[in-house]
């Protein structure tokens, strides 16, 4: 779906392009952005397209990349380790979930919540450290490339704990939320 083209001028504006300078780089002429903007022209799917992916490529040059913030070392478990080797790893690295790896392929995902859930509806942490991951991995994080911009990672860590940044299919970093704090933080200095 495009976004509203009341919206363009306001675009533009906002990452420092001129009319003619949006016109040349989207191959349309000033003439046809002055009319969009001002409301006077309808025009064509194919011209709106193009004036959006340039506006959406210059908006993204300067922002923070999945490379920039992700952590490169990936702290994981197999599917067939052991839960208490899951708490140890959480433990050790001060982190809150992990990725459940086999083969270097995401397989699933594991979190101290699910854990702790778990525990308590168990009764007993020696029945549940002696469990196998594979019993209770949650879905798997969503896997990115390194390019993915800190607009989109903001986006799928609403609704995901991690994400597992990718380099030509394979995995070479994570972000979680606290990296993401980090990143901004870091955007604010």
């Amino acid at each position: 779906m495009l976004p509203s083209i009341s919206d363009l001028a306001k675009r533009r504006k906002s990452i420092g392009l001129k009319q003619k300078e949006l016109a040349k780089m989207a191959d349309v002429s000033q003439s046809m952005i002055a009319k969009l903007e001002a409301g006077k022209i309808n025009p064509s799917y194919d011209n709106v397209k193009k004036i959006i992916d340039v506006l959406e490529k210059k908006e993204n040059e300067n922002q923070i990349t999945a490379k920039e913030i992700m952590q490169k070392k990936v702290i994981s478990v197999k599917p067939d380790s052991k839960i208490s080797n899951a708490i140890v790893l959480m433990k050790r690295y001060g982190i809150s979930q992990m990725p459940i790896l086999e083969n270097g392929t995401a397989v699933g995902s594991v979190s101290d919540r699910t854990i702790l859930e778990l525990i308590s509806d168990e009764g007993n942490m020696l029945d549940v450290s002696d469990m196998e991951i594979s019993e209770i991995m949650d879905d798997s994080f969503p896997l990115v490339p390194e390019d993915t911009s800190i607009s989109t990672l903001k986006i799928l860590l609403k609704d995901n704990l991690s994400i597992l940044v990718t380099n030509h299919g394979k995995i070479v970093g994570i972000v979680s939320k606290a990296d993401m704090l980090n990143a901004r933080s870091m955007m604010y200095k």
